[in-house]
């Protein structure tokens, strides 16, 4: 009787403290930003986190947490179908079946009501939905600026949260502009030399091999407008001189 009485009183807690149910879930105590995530009550949080982070497992772990509020609508965005997909899979191996009523690739139906689907990145296809509880946009820098606008809306009346994760993708779009002036967003940022499951050797032989650019982008979460232009601006900045007599052609 003890025994049951202590699994309950687990339960409930888990309930309550969304950073003790995903370590449960999860199975490894989670790394201080993932704790963070799990615990925040803020709805809108965008993520500037390098590569191999586990950004689709904190994703899937928020997902599977806010459906346990029955009824919830929880969608899973990305470029395209596929990675949505690929994020749905996520969520569905960390549930394992619990609860389930109806699986697809395309969506998760549970017994208390709550709905997990993965949309493509199209804007025209993405329309209709209202009253969401969650939105998980996935490489959210490589979201189209049509698509993000659609879904904002979508949360208006809920007041959903809104969750953003990716690493930058140059100094372009609706991610580069919400991240650096962007109202109401509570930020995160991690880079690689920060995580205890990447080693620095391997950091080291990635720097050298990516090239500086690209390792700053993948790995220390910079936005560079080099990845977009053959000279930086800073570059092209560096080599006016105001000072210089225009002629009058």
């Amino acid at each position: 009787m003890d025994n049951l009485l202590g699994a309950m009183a687990d339960d409930l807690v888990s309930q309550m403290d969304a950073v003790s149910w995903a370590e449960r879930e999860f199975g490894h105590k989670l790394d201080s930003w993932q704790r963070d995530i799990m615990s925040g009550t803020h709805n809108k949080e965008i993520l500037n986190i390098h590569r191999q982070a586990g950004k689709s497992t904190t994703a899937a772990l928020v997902a599977l947490h806010q459906k346990e509020t029955p009824g919830s609508l929880i969608l899973l965005v990305s470029p395209s179908q596929r990675q949505s997909s690929e994020l749905l899979h996520t969520v569905t191996i960390i549930n394992g079946g619990k609860g389930v009523l109806n699986e697809s690739a395309l969506r998760m139906e549970f017994d208390n009501g709550s709905r997990i689907l993965s949309l493509p990145g199209g804007e025209r296809t993405i329309r209709g939905y209202a009253g969401v509880d969650l939105i998980v946009l996935d490489e959210a820098s490589r979201i189209e600026d049509e698509l993000y606008y659609t879904i904002r809306p979508m949360i208006a009346v809920s007041g959903g949260r809104l969750l953003a994760m990716s690493t930058p993708f140059g100094k372009r779009g609706w991610f580069w502009k919400e991240w650096n002036e962007g109202l109401g967003w509570r930020r995160h940022q991690v880079v690689a030399w920060d995580c205890p499951r990447i080693s620095k050797e391997f950091l080291e032989e990635e720097r050298q091999t990516l090239g500086p650019l690209w390792f700053a982008q993948e790995y220390e979460c910079a936005f560079l407008d080099e990845q977009a232009n053959l000279f930086g601006i800073e570059s092209i900045k560096g080599i006016i001189d105001d000072e210089v007599e225009v002629w009058d052609l």
